[in-house]
């Protein structure tokens, strides 16, 4: 799907915060809330929108171990690989899992409590994961950065936004916002994406 000047402009602002009601976004952007609410639910057809979600610090959870992992496999059958992506999308500590190229298979975001609990983690559930063959860990000793929102390049003149069928492996079930949230509409249960 295109995005046109308004499109990118309710992204960058959704991205800054999404708990704009739709008549508070659509007077930021001198749009009525009608007009706004069919750009939305656009952009969420399009598969541009994917969910909302809070954003929750780690720390006042008592997550005070943020580590990068990188994991190589012994083998590389489909059904290896398979088990692999499985058995990260099982363990909550995992925030994110990303196939590379190069030395490494996989890199791992993963939050941990405590040194204690980073080793059991290791120890007791990544490792015996069947197929992990070597693990490097490396604890975070201080976020530079941490952002979830993404660049809105231009115009984009000749860009389409698509969605990416990779995406729909990790799909699940999300609820979506009440009457007076982004996106309108009576409460409804839709199908994450991503």
């Amino acid at each position: 799907m295109k995005l046109d000047h308004r499109d990118r402009e309710i992204l960058r602002i959704l991205q800054e915060d999404a708990s704009h009601t739709v008549a508070e976004l659509a007077r930021r952007l001198d749009m009525s809330p009608p007009g706004l609410q069919k750009r939305l639910r656009k952009l969420q057809e399009g598969g541009v929108l994917l969910r909302q979600v809070a954003l929750v610090d780690r720390e006042a959870i008592d997550l005070d171990l943020l580590c990068i992992v990188q994991v190589t496999l012994a083998h590389h059958q489909p059904d290896a690989v398979d088990r692999f992506r499985q058995a990260m999308r099982s363990m909550p500590e995992v925030l994110e899992c990303h196939m590379l190229t190069g030395e490494f298979d996989y890199l791992l975001k993963v939050v941990a409590r405590n040194h204690h609990d980073l080793e059991a983690f290791l120890v007791e559930r990544l490792t015996p994961v069947v197929g992990v063959d070597k693990i490097r860990t490396s604890i975070v000793l201080n976020e530079i950065k941490s952002s979830t929102a993404l660049p809105i390049l231009g115009d984009g003149a000749g860009r389409t936004a698509q969605r990416r069928p990779a995406a729909r492996e990790a799909s699940g079930r999300v609820a979506t916002r009440d009457r007076d949230a982004i996106g309108g509409g009576d409460p409804q249960t839709a199908e994450e994406i991503g």
